[in-house]
C-alpha cells in the first residue's frame, strides 16, 4: 500500500490538511494579501481574509483559486508551499512527504497537471490526484472498491462534485461551478438590490453562516448586517431574516438539485438500485446550509446522510487513499500488459 503522508483539499474557499496519525492540522482559507509591486506575500489564510476590502492601495487580497482550479499559479504555489511548511511542523516527516491532493472531477488535463506541479514545489517526495467525490467517500468510510453504487454529493466553496462511485470508479457525475461561494454571491446582490445596501464579502458570509437557508424556517431568526447605503454612501444596519435568504439562494439551489437530478437520471438502474437502498452522501462546507439535507431529500425521494465533519472529509480521504491509489495503479498495469 501507498503511504500517504499528506492530504490535501485544495478548495476554492479553504485549504485543509490531513496529516497521517495526526488528523486535521490546517483548516485555512485560500486566500492571499500580497504587494504586486514588490512581489511580496503579507499573509495568507486567516490573516489574509481578515484583509478583505481592508487595504490600502499597493496591497492586493485574491482568492488564488477559482471554481476549484488554479487561477492565479504564482500565488497558488507560494500559499500551498506555506500551508505544507506549516502543517509539517506539526509532526515532524523524515524525508520528503508524499501528497495527495483533491480536485473536481471536471477539470481539464492542464488545470490536473497544474495544481500537480504546484504542489510537487513544495518539496513532495510523490504526488497523487484524486477526485474529491473520491476522497469524500473514504474519507466517510464507504468501501468503493465494492460493485455496489455510492452516490456522492460534495458542496464546496467553488465547485459541487456530484458522483456515483462503484467498483472504485465514478460510474456517472458532474462538476458545477455552483456552490459556497455562489451563495454568498447571491446574498449580496440580492440585499444590493431589494435594499440598495452593498455588503462586503466577509459580512455576507457571516451572514450566509448564521442564518443562510435553503427551506423555511418554522421559527424565523434573524442577523443583523453591516453595509454601505448605496444611495447615500453612509453606513447601515439591516436586520437579514433567515427565511429571505432562500429566495436570494433561489438559483443557486436549482442549479445543485438539477445536476443531482440529471446524474440520477444518467446512471444504470442497478446502481440507482443500489443508490435507492444505500442512499446520498453529502459532503463539503456548503452542505451545511440550513435545509440543505431535507430538501435534496424531498425532491429526489432518497435518504440522505450528512458526512461527520462534512468540511474536513475530502482532506481526510486523501490522506487515506493509499490502498485505492495501489488497487487503482494495479489496475492500470494490468490493462496495459
Amino acid at each position: 500500500m501507498y503511504r500517504i503522508d499528506m492530504g490535501i483539499d485544495l478548495g476554492t474557499s479553504k485549504v485543509c490538511i490531513y496529516m497521517r496519525d495526526k488528523g486535521i492540522v490546517i483548516n485555512q482559507p485560500a486566500v492571499v494579501a500580497y504587494q504586486p509591486k514588490e512581489k511580496k506575500i503579507l499573509a495568507v489564510g486567516i490573516r489574509a481574509k481578515r484583509m478583505l476590502g481592508k487595504t490600502p492601495e499597493g496591497i492586493l487580497v485574491e482568492h488564488p483559486l477559482s471554481g476549484g482550479v488554479i487561477s492565479t499559479y504564482t500565488l497558488a504555489e507560494r500559499m500551498i508551499k506555506a500551508f505544507v511548511k506549516n502543517a509539517l511542523k506539526k509532526r515532524h516527516i523524515w524525508g520528503r512527504p508524499n501528497i495527495c491532493v483533491c480536485t473536481p472531477a471536471g477539470i481539464t488535463e492542464v488545470e490536473r497537471r497544474a495544481v500537480e506541479d504546484a504542489v510537487v514545489r513544495t518539496g513532495a517526495r510523490q504526488v497523487f490526484v484524486l477526485e474529491s467525490s473520491i476522497a469524500a467517500a473514504i474519507g466517510t468510510g464507504v468501501d468503493i472498491m465494492e460493485t455496489v453504487g455510492h452516490m456522492v454529493v460534495d458542496i464546496g466553496g467553488g465547485t459541487t462534485d456530484i458522483a456515483v462511485i462503484s467498483a472504485g470508479n465514478i460510474a456517472a457525475g458532474t462538476s458545477i461551478k455552483c456552490a459556497g461561494d455562489a451563495y454568498t454571491e447571491a446574498l449580496i446582490r440580492y440585499v444590493k438590490r431589494k435594499y440598495n445596501i452593498e455588503l462586503g464579502e466577509l459580512s455576507a458570509e457571516d451572514a450566509k453562516l448564521e442564518v443562510g437557508s435553503v427551506m423555511l424556517r418554522k421559527q424565523d431568526i434573524s442577523y443583523e448586517v453591516k453595509g454601505k447605503n448605496i444611495l447615500t454612501g453612509l453606513p447601515v444596519r439591516l436586520e437579514l431574516s433567515a427565511n429571505e435568504t432562500v429566495a436570494a439562494f433561489e438559483d443557486q439551489t436549482n442549479q445543485i438539485i438539477t445536476a443531482i437530478v440529471g446524474v440520477l437520471e444518467n446512471t444504470p438502474p442497478e446502481l440507482v438500485s443500489d443508490i435507492s437502498a444505500e442512499g446520498i452522501l453529502l459532503s463539503g462546507g456548503g452542505s451545511l446550509i440550513y435545509g440543505m439535507e431535507r430538501l435534496i431529500r424531498e425532491k429526489t425521494g432518497l435518504r440522505v446522510s450528512l458526512s461527520d465533519e462534512p468540511e474536513n472529509v475530502v482532506a481526510a480521504g486523501a490522506g487515506m487513499a493509499g490502498e485505492y491509489i495501489m488497487l487503482q495503479d494495479e489496475e492500470k498495469r494490468e490493462r496495459s500488459e
